[in-house]
């Protein structure tokens, strides 16, 4: 065999497995949830396989494929690159494809017109293609919450005179009222006992005048914690063993799990 041929051998061996390897699957509800439809061939009409109009999220495994909303690859058309997709209703084709077909990575007409995937896997628990499920009971859930926050605000305070301030008219009341209880008088002990009085009402003027009210602003805070869980911290028991799991919602009172026990919706 020459050289020729084994190169040329040796390139439909690496097309072949790159077919193989490309793989897109299909699910009935956001975030990979329902029923699922997996196929590595193009698909010219979903009706053959029971899931025209059905989907709602995919994600693609390997390679790069055009999904588009009618049969044979008319009407709207979307290419998906490798990477999950949560929702179609983003892209306008929520349960409106009837047929799927491999384009090549190497064409890079559809790059600009390409959804950007999720930049992280969001579906660790999804449910394989034709995986059996089983139920397992749930045997406590926890909410586990954020940490807590700090509110602060501003408050206007009211703040009082000092009582020092009255003691000071009062004397200042006395003083004023020996000098004009002389002046009135002359010094007679009747008259000074009027200018005393006067004088007391002058140094409550005095006290109450002279009283240093004023207000302030004031920085006040308190710890608060969100109303919505992080997480919910589950447990469950399958085939007699015990196992935990981080829910971004709270289960009923079982969940499905694969044969190894881990959780699938």
């Amino acid at each position: 065999m020459n050289s020729r041929m084994t190169t040329l051998l040796g390139v439909s061996a690496l097309c072949l497995s790159a077919q193989a390897m490309a793989q897109v699957t299909f699910y009935e509800g956001e975030d990979f949830r329902g029923r699922a439809f997996t196929t590595k061939l193009e698909v010219s009409d979903f009706k053959r396989s029971g899931f025209n109009d059905r989907a709602s999220s995919v994600i693609v495994e390997n390679g790069r494929w055009e999904v588009c909303e009618d049969a044979r690859f008319r009407g709207r058309c979307v290419v998906l690159r490798e990477g999950s997709y949560d929702s179609l209703q983003r892209m306008g084709v929520d349960n409106r494809l009837s047929s799927v077909r491999r384009v090549s990575t190497n064409d890079t007409r559809y790059d600009s017109h390409s959804p950007e995937p999720l930049p992280v896997a969001g579906y660790e628990y999804r449910r394989r293609p034709n995986e059996r499920v089983y139920e397992a009971r749930v045997t406590s859930v926890r909410a586990v919450m954020g940490r807590p926050e700090e509110r602060c605000w501003v408050e206007r305070e009211q703040v009082e005179g000092r009582s020092g301030n009255k003691v000071a008219g009062g004397i200042i009341g006395g003083v004023i009222g020996g000098i004009l209880g002389h002046e009135i008088s002359g010094g007679k002990g009747v008259a000074t006992a009027g200018g005393a009085v006067a004088g007391a009402a002058v140094g409550a003027n005095v006290a109450h005048g002279g009283r240093d009210d004023y207000s302030r602003d004031v920085r006040r805070c308190e710890k608060t914690v969100d109303g919505t869980p992080d997480y919910w911290d589950v447990r469950y028991t399958y085939r007699n063993v015990e196992h935990r799991v981080q829910m971004s919602a709270p289960p009923g009172r079982t969940i499905y799990v694969n044969r190894q026990g881990e959780p699938r919706q």
